[in-house]
């Protein structure tokens, strides 16, 4: 019996989906919503065993998954990814969630190595990129009836401008330029975009990234004060979807950040500076 309940026609509805970094996290919750949903899921991480612990997750409440390594870095991984979610959904899917990513902060540019950079970079902004660039085509050479959609799961930290998390913060803001970018293509196709942007959430992002000792001990306190629930951010950000949102900030803080550096970045970027040194002392 399918214990998965199923909600409105909407895009997430019955939906085909791929996610990538589906092993944990806002990846996996995002996998069980969705199968919640009455969907589909490719399962996809670079971690084979916790894509297939989420798909049978998945299945043995009688829902329909399958899992994948990718390594989201390397373009022949994602290109075969797409490959075998066409293979096994028997057409192409109806939903893409770029959301495999890695932590890194702690050290000031020019103190933090260019090698953090790069793994960083690698799997933050060119894992959206090359999740982009292949499925995009994919689902505008698609059945056009069927709901489609991309979610990039980009992150507070794309406007937040922390200092001691560059890297982190320029893998994000990229997201979220890609992400409105692809938007503007994509006008009038049926095709929708949300960039995820959320600000804490509980997941072990911090535990597995490249974080110095002191912000982890900062983030591990954000986290528990104000952090949300993976489930709950899926679930915010795939009703957002639903609605054609193209901007998902599950959280309050989130949305006060965006308004006030929007219109005052000057005052918003020396406070935050000013903040960091006061919390960090």
């Amino acid at each position: 019996m399918n214990v998965f309940g199923f909600g409105s026609p909407k895009r997430t509805v019955g939906a085909d989906a791929v996610i990538t970094g589906a092993g944990s996290g806002i990846g996996a919750a995002f996998a069980l919503e969705l199968a919640r949903r009455g969907g589909r899921v490719v399962c996809s991480d670079l971690d084979e065993n916790t894509a297939a612990a989420t798909a049978k997750a998945i299945v043995d409440a009688g829902g329909s998954a399958t899992s994948v390594r990718c390594d989201v870095a390397q373009i022949d991984d994602v290109t075969a990814l797409a490959a075998r979610a066409t293979e096994w959904f028997d057409g192409a899917p109806t939903l893409v969630i770029n959301n495999a990513g890695v932590g890194a902060g702690g050290t000031a540019i020019g103190e933090a190595t260019l090698d953090d950079w790069n793994w960083v970079l690698g799997i933050n902004l060119w894992g959206p990129i090359h999740g982009c660039h292949v499925f995009a085509p994919i689902l505008r050479a698609a059945e056009p009836r069927r709901p489609r959609g991309i979610i990039n799961v980009a992150s507070a930290a794309a406007f937040g401008a922390a200092p001691g998390m560059a890297a982190y913060n320029v893998s994000k803001a990229g997201v979220l330029s890609l992400s409105e970018t692809l938007a503007a293509e994509l006008s009038g196709t049926g095709i929708g975009v949300t960039a995820l942007c959320p600000t804490f959430v509980k997941t072990g992002i911090v535990e597995s990234g490249r974080i110095t000792a002191q912000s982890t001990q900062l983030a591990d306190r954000l986290m528990r004060l104000t952090g949300f629930s993976p489930e709950r951010v899926a679930r915010t950000c795939l009703d957002t979807h639903d609605r054609g949102g193209l901007y998902c900030m599950p959280q309050p803080d989130a949305r006060i950040g965006w308004g006030i550096k929007r219109f005052t970045p000057t005052v918003y970027t020396r406070a935050v500076g000013l903040t960091t040194r006061v919390t960090t002392s």
